[in-house]
């Protein structure tokens, strides 16, 4: 980005050439296998290069060999030209690029963006021609429960020998081996009991982490997967809670662990008990019955072995499955813990053969999403997982820019390590924000990431709010010192593309240092400690993100990103939005409208209260607000 261009010394992207995965300009993100498919590239006009005179040369890789195609110009106005290319998707997935000249300049467009020189081909566009996921699955919003500290139906049901009872207002115990023992007694009727608090929000889908019975409060270490936790109702509870949902248009949406079991589940036991068993077969054993593998050396979690048929059969192929059983019994779809180790240990690599297996036993209305907390592109091409938690490119992104720190002030401590790093959470700039979104983005195709969730923060995670400098206590930040911060980070969440997914709590402020310490039972008894400017906030975010289907399913282009803000659109068809955010007062962002596509300041439509725009439309301007931190956005014509 060092091109000049006329409103100031840094090359903005609304001045470059662009192209992105997106219907508006791929034609479609589902593809067919041997599909031909439209694409286009949008070149803008700056002074010195008119686009209706550029050459945009489309370049793919057909069974390993590059194939190039001269696109054609179909169309142009005030803000440039369009150029559109055949492609041919012939195999299941398909890279490719476009090679423009403008000007007598030389450069290459691909998925990372912009190059004045050749790049490998690691970062171009993908187009996969394998099932796609559900077509709802773009339109959520997703809201997760931890179901042990949402909420209380009122029955009082027996603990087991290894859980500690907890009041529901006293302190979460976040460390040390009371940790896992501290239970507070929600369960899945207190959830249904409290469904219109997720329905007021807006959220369209409901996330469960793990409902199935374990020797813990997060059960990820399951003890059976055929019965739901007694404590948590059991199986009819699970029946009722779905139906509710379902009856007030809420997908649900289970967690299953294909990774490993905890030590005490029925087939590692008969594996112990038995080294000819079937089920001594599910598990990898150095040494029968005590040396296993298990999940990072964890004894209490073996590690199951999926080059077991009898496994497979039993976990996730076919009727009768455990991922089969749960379907039927209403879930929309799975969330699977631990994805990116599934099937793999040393030299065994059988992730993507799961994650295959598991699509092939789901019907193709049902959603399945990989739990990865780094960079998960690799596994995203195939048909395999539809998403992942989009931990890599959305949520270490826009914590490193909206780190609040602690009291201090940004920048400085507030305690907390940076997601998983031994390192505290660092301070960076919106361009490396944006850099490492488009990197990581690039490796997979685009519908892979419009079927992600979008994270700020979840049961394994600090509260955002306390990233955002909101405090370290684990109660609510009613006085919002991280609330400006915090809700530009809820703006991003709901107008990137991907599926926003709400941790139960932050909408009213929740904070909390590490993940155990943010599983924090939701205070219903305290309304009055509640951060109603949060909470309306959140309401009407995602009101605005469920309004207008450009923040669903429109492309994504940025338009000018600097240290301290980043404005980007989100083009469809049926409409585009403008979004405007910033981390503090910064210079004035000033852009050409018919760049825009629009005749000056007067055609933007705000979306949210206390939007506004300033702009000299006399000169065709149009100047942004300059303060922060703050979020805004505008409809276009």
């Amino acid at each position: 980005m060092s091109e000049s261009h006329p409103l100031g010394h840094r090359a903005r992207p609304l001045l470059q050439p662009h192209h992105d995965g997106s219907p508006l300009y791929a034609g479609t993100d589902a593809p067919g296998p041997g599909d031909t498919v439209s694409v286009r590239v949008r070149v803008p006009s700056v002074p010195g290069a008119d686009a209706r005179d550029a050459r945009v040369v489309l370049r793919w890789v057909r069974d390993g060999e590059p194939v190039l195609r001269e696109a054609v110009r179909d169309g142009d106005d005030d803000a440039g030209a369009w150029f559109t290319a055949d492609l041919e998707v012939s195999n299941p997935v398909t890279s490719y690029r476009f090679v423009l000249v403008e000007g007598g300049r030389y450069r290459v467009l691909n998925a990372e963006g912009l190059h004045a020189r050749d790049v490998s081909d690691a970062g171009d566009f993908l187009a996969s021609s394998h099932a796609g996921p559900p077509g709802w699955v773009a339109d959520q919003v997703a809201y997760q429960v931890f179901p042990d500290r949402f909420a209380r139906s009122g029955v009082q049901r027996p603990l087991p020998d290894w859980a500690l009872p907890a009041g529901w207002d006293d302190p979460v115990v976040h460390r040390g081996p009371d940790t896992p023992r501290q239970v507070y007694g929600g369960d899945l009727d207190g959830v249904a009991a409290h469904l219109d608090h997720v329905a007021d929000l807006g959220a369209t889908l409901l996330y469960l982490t793990p409902v199935f019975e374990g020797r813990s409060n997060h059960r990820y270490d399951a003890r059976t997967f055929d019965r739901v936790d007694p404590l948590l109702g059991g199986d009819e509870a699970l029946v009722r809670l779905v139906q509710a949902a379902h009856a007030r248009g809420i997908r649900v949406v289970g967690d299953l662990t294909l990774n490993h079991t905890g030590d005490d589940h029925d087939w590692f036991r008969a594996a112990q008990a038995d080294a000819g068993a079937p089920e001594a077969g599910y598990y990898t054993f150095h040494e029968h019955p005590h040396r296993y593998a298990s999940w990072l050396g964890v004894p209490s979690l073996p590690k199951l072995d999926h080059r077991a048929p009898a496994l497979r059969r039993a976990l996730y192929e076919g009727p009768g499955s455990v991922v089969d059983r749960w379907l039927r019994a209403g879930l929309d779809g799975w969330r699977i813990d631990v994805a990116n180790m599934t099937g793999r240990l040393g030299a065994t690599d059988l992730a993507h053969d799961v994650a295959r297996a598991v699509r092939g036993t789901m019907a193709p209305d049902r959603w399945l999403l990989a739990e990865h907390g780094h960079d998960a592109a690799p596994d995203l091409a195939g048909d395999g997982w539809h998403g992942t938690m989009d931990y890599a490119a959305f949520t270490r992104p826009v914590w490193t820019w909206l780190n609040g720190g602690g009291p201090q002030g940004p920048g400085l401590p507030h305690g907390l390590e940076y997601l998983g790093i031994p390192v505290p959470v660092p301070v960076l700039p919106a361009t490396a924000a944006v850099a490492t979104l488009r990197e990581v983005r690039a490796r997979a195709p685009w519908r892979a990431w419009t079927s992600s969730t979008l994270h700020l923060d979840s049961h394994d995670t600090p509260r955002f709010r306390t990233v955002a400098g909101g405090g370290t206590h684990g109660g609510v930040d009613r006085e919002g010192h991280g609330r400006a911060r915090h809700l530009v980070g809820l703006a991003l969440q709901m107008t990137l593309p991907g599926v926003p997914s709400i941790f139960a709590g932050d909408e009213l402020g929740l904070t909390g240092t590490d993940g155990e310490h943010s599983r924090t039972p939701f205070p219903w008894d305290r309304r009055g400690t509640w951060d109603d400017e949060s909470l309306d906030a959140y309401r009407t975010w995602v009101d605005t993100r469920r309004a207008h289907v450009a923040l669903r399913r429109g492309g994504l282009r940025f338009v000018d990103v600097g240290e301290d803000h980043l404005t980007f659109l989100r083009e469809h068809a049926d409409g585009t939005v403008l979004v405007h955010a910033a981390r503090a007062p910064h210079g004035p962002v000033v852009l050409p409208a018919a760049a825009l596509g629009v005749a000056g300041a007067a055609a933007l439509e705000p979306l949210t209260p206390g939007t506004g725009a300033a702009a000299d439309v006399g000169a065709g301007l149009v100047v942004l607000p300059a303060d922060g931190p703050a979020a805004h956005a505008w409809r276009l014509p």
